[in-house]
């Protein structure tokens, strides 16, 4: 069964830092392009970040670029997304994304709340 399970969100002040895991299963995350969205209350869903498959490509939304970083641990079958400089726009519920086997799998979602 291809599953995804987000996990490493919470409450975090301004500035503070989080990291955020995507543990897959039923595949490996090497062969598979890897991404992370949010979507914020009232907001569409939007992609922060991507790591393509089988290498170190890496894509960042503008509004979170030189603050979060993606990347992958192939051993743990799992994805990571640091998360620095937080701001109050980063609240949102965070989930990851996979196509493999061209099957649009999405994890539930973590969500994150950056506030004084």
């Amino acid at each position: 069964q291809v599953q995804l399970v987000e996990s490493g969100g919470g409450l975090v002040q301004p500035g503070g830092s989080l990291r955020l895991s995507c543990a897959a299963s039923g595949f490996t995350v090497w062969l598979s392009a890897i991404s992370w969205f949010r979507q914020a209350p009232g907001k569409e869903r939007e992609l922060v970040a991507r790591i393509a498959s089988t290498g170190e490509i890496t894509n960042y939304a503008d509004s979170v670029t030189g603050r979060f970083t993606i990347s992958r641990d192939n051993a743990e079958n799992t994805v990571y997304l640091q998360m620095n400089s937080l701001k109050p726009e980063d609240t949102a519920v965070y989930y990851c994304n996979a196509m493999p086997w061209g099957m649009d799998t999405w994890g539930k979602g973590t969500l994150v709340t950056v506030s004084s």
